[in-house]
C-alpha cells in the first residue's frame, strides 16, 4: 500500500527550541515559552488555511518535571492562562479541545480548566486540537493496559483494536505527519503507538520562529513522499 501527494489529516508537533530561542536573545526561558504560545496560534491558523483540521501538540512530557522548579511553574501557569484566554475563540471557531496525559499530577486549578474546556467544546466538529500535558507514549500504553485489566479484559487475548480503544487518543485518527522543530532527530516518547507509520519532518527552525511558511514547507515535503506502510512500491 502506498500513497503520495495527499494532505495529512492529522499532524502531531513536537514543539522544541523555546529555551534556545530565549538564550540566543539573552532572555529568560519563560520568554521563550511565551513566544512558543504565540507560535501555536500561527501554526493552527496556517494548518486551518491549508485544510488540516486535526493537530496534536506535545506541550509537556512526563520527563519535563525534572526541569528547574521555576520553569515548570512558569509552564503550568502558561497552560492555565492560555486555556482561559483561548477557549472562547476556539469554541467560536468550532474547534474541539482535548488534553491527553496523566492529569493527577496537575494542579486542581489546571485540571478544572481542562475539564471545563473539554466539556464546553465537546460538540464541536470543525477542528480538533489535542494538547499533550504530562504525557509520555510509554505511560499511555501502560495506562491503557491497566485500564483494560481493571475492566476485566482478558489480556491474554488482547488485540490491537482493543488496546487502541483504551489509549488517551481513542477516537482520533493516527497522525500522518510528525513535525519536530529545533533540529533534534528523535520522537521523544510522543505518540509512539499512534505514529507507527507517520512521516517524520524535522526542521532546524526553533519553535517560537515556526510560522506559516514553515508549515507549508512541511506539507510540501509530506506531499512529495511515498508512504509505504511497511510494504514495497513496484519499481523502487
Amino acid at each position: 500500500m502506498a500513497e503520495t501527494g495527499s494532505l495529512p489529516v492529522h499532524i502531531g508537533i513536537i514543539m522544541d527550541g523555546n529555551g534556545r530561542w530565549a538564550r540566543q536573545r539573552g532572555l529568560r526561558r519563560s520568554a521563550g515559552h511565551r513566544a512558543g504560545i504565540r507560535a501555536i496560534r500561527q501554526a493552527m491558523s496556517a494548518a486551518d488555511e491549508a485544510g488540516v483540521h486535526c493537530l496534536t501538540l506535545y506541550a509537556f512530557s512526563t520527563e519535563n518535571w525534572s526541569r528547574p522548579r521555576y520553569e515548570v511553574a512558569t509552564l503550568m501557569r502558561l497552560f492555565e492562562e492560555t486555556l482561559q484566554e483561548e477557549v472562547d475563540e476556539l469554541h467560536q471557531n468550532g474547534v474541539r479541545i482535548r488534553v491527553i496525559g496523566r492529569r493527577a499530577q496537575l494542579s486542581a486549578r489546571l485540571r478544572r480548566l481542562v475539564a471545563d474546556a473539554e466539556a464546553r467544546t465537546a460538540g464541536n466538529l470543525k477542528g480538533q486540537l489535542t494538547v499533550a500535558i504530562n504525557y509520555g507514549g510509554r505511560a499511555e500504553i501502560v495506562d491503557a493496559v491497566r485500564s483494560l485489566a481493571g475492566s476485566g479484559v482478558d489480556l491474554a487475548a488482547l488485540d490491537e483494536p482493543t488496546l487502541e480503544g483504551a489509549l488517551y487518543t481513542a477516537g482520533l485518527p493516527d497522525p500522518d505527519l510528525i513535525i519536530r522543530t529545533a533540529g533534534e532527530m528523535r520522537t521523544s516518547n510522543f505518540l509512539i503507538w499512534q505514529a507507527a507509520y507517520a512521516e517524520l519532518y524535522v526542521t532546524q527552525t526553533l519553535w517560537p520562529d515556526f510560522g506559516a511558511a514553515d508549515l507549508r514547507a512541511a506539507l510540501a515535503e509530506y506531499a512529495a513522499r511515498v508512504r509505504r506502510f511497511g510494504g514495497i512500491v513496484e519499481g523502487r
